[in-house]
């Protein structure tokens, strides 16, 4: 198979699977926290939980980060960000530890939020560190598309692992805030696992340069301002990393909205008892990690196809694609919420989203100086969680209490379908222009 000689030549590179070893921990301690929090959040037997409820957890874990993001990103690209893997994992195994205490001792909801706010909030300094690095362990642009095609999603594929690891023992363990807890110990011994394997790289392995670090945090904090704007700038300059990062926007609302509906689904609609509407969201993300892992095989192959030349055209034609795909497909077997065709929707989701994902973060990379790379990425990092609690949002608003909405569904499948037309439209701009650029040299 392509992707297991693909996998095999990129193991090859030490650092690279130094880097991939502490995605892989570090995300399956991300999937381990997060069943946790959906466990107690949205199926403990005591909360009557709506579609209001689970937007309103989303935005609270989510959007106080959000607002914080690009100052974030701005520190992210004068820090080492080998130390942000290291100390950032190092954390948030100590706050998940107390959010364990906090369940056990069933304190009110929002002293919870908060310390589940707190993990959350680091985990966006960590994810976008391993983004901003990945082009330090790989030596060429061929590879770097196979890089963002195999690591991300084996990240994606470590946090599936890691909530599918989080139901066994969820229903292993006695109900009630002991089997939450034992999930959440769980999750902050494997988070500090990943600080361990950081230390295994050299301090200075994934820059950003020595010449780019500011080490006083005082100077760092006072050219925040400066820093952001010329981040976004430089962003601006450049067509294909704006419409990819426009794009992935677009696609991570629909994925916020539908998450909310298959979680009503699961809790009201398809489950007699919360333990079995656990179970089956279980296998939701299951079979949506399985999406995941087809668009890791299919999207080196299908951008090649679509781009002979390797321009980003031809990652931004992909993304054209899965967007359609999605636009088509989900009102197709979304409508008739039924278990058996929704799963076949999620695994539907689960490839469209990554493989745009994949595209999206190899343009990006592709596009950004490297002195950039770490506030671009923090301010995707910031759209992808604003646009999939507004997705959250809109789906409160539509869902009715069994979660059954063609509405949703509808709206949803049109803004897929515009994307899709909106990425096409400068794909072909961008052709016409290269055509009579061509046809001026010529004369």
């Amino acid at each position: 198979m392509p992707v297991v000689r693909d996998l095999r030549v990129l193991l090859q590179l030490r650092d690279f699977r130094r880097l991939l070893a502490v995605r892989l921990l570090s995300q399956t301690a991300d999937g381990v926290y997060q069943v946790a929090l959906a466990a107690y959040v949205v199926f403990s037997p005591e909360k009557e939980t709506s579609a209001a409820a689970i937007a309103s957890a989303m935005a609270v874990l989510l959007l106080p980060y959000s607002l914080l993001g690009p100052f974030a990103g701005v520190l992210l690209d004068r820090w080492r960000r080998r130390q942000v893997l290291l100390h950032g994992n190092a954390l948030r195994s100590a706050l998940a530890a107390g959010t364990a205490v906090l369940v056990l001792a069933q304190v009110p909801d929002w002293l919870f939020y908060v310390s589940a706010l707190s993990v959350t909030g680091v985990n966006r300094f960590v994810l976008a560190g391993l983004s901003a690095s990945l082009p330090r362990v790989v030596d060429s642009q061929e590879r770097l598309v196979m890089a963002n095609s195999l690591s991300p999603t084996a990240g994606t594929l470590a946090a599936t692992a890691g909530g599918a690891l989080a139901l066994v023992v969820s229903i292993a363990v006695p109900d009630g805030s002991s089997s939450d807890a034992v999930v959440v110990l769980m999750g902050s011994a494997l988070y500090l696992s990943a600080a361990v394997a950081a230390l295994r790289m050299p301090p200075g392995l994934l820059g950003p340069d020595p010449s780019a670090l500011q080490p006083r945090l005082g100077a760092a904090l006072l050219s925040t301002v400066r820093g952001l704007a010329a981040g976004l700038r430089h962003l601006w300059e450049r067509r294909d990393p704006t419409v990819a990062l426009a794009a992935m926007t677009s696609m991570r609302f629909c994925y916020g909205a539908l998450t909310v509906m298959v979680l009503m689904l699961c809790r009201y609609a398809w489950a007699r008892t919360e333990s079995e509407g656990l179970g089956l969201l279980g296998l939701a993300v299951a079979v949506s990690g399985a999406g995941f892992f087809a668009a890791a095989v299919i999207t080196p192959g299908a951008v090649a196809r679509l781009s002979p030349t390797s321009h980003p055209d031809g990652r931004l034609r992909w993304i054209t694609v899965c967007a359609a795909s999605a636009a088509v497909l989900v009102p197709g077997l979304g409508l008739p919420f039924e278990l058996t065709p929704m799963l076949a929707a999620a695994f539907v989701l689960g490839l469209i989203t990554q493989g745009a994902k994949i595209a999206t973060d190899t343009v990006v990379q592709s596009s950004i100086a490297d002195d950039f790379r770490g506030r671009i990425f923090s301010l995707y990092d910031v759209l992808f969680n604003a646009a999939f609690v507004g997705g959250a949002a809109i789906a409160a608003l539509t869902l009715p209490p069994d979660g059954r909405s063609a509405t949703l569904v509808i709206l949803v499948a049109t803004l897929y379908a515009a994307t899709a037309l909106g990425v096409m439209f400068h794909v072909k701009h961008d052709e016409r222009e290269a055509a009579q650029a061509d046809v001026s040299r010529e004369t």
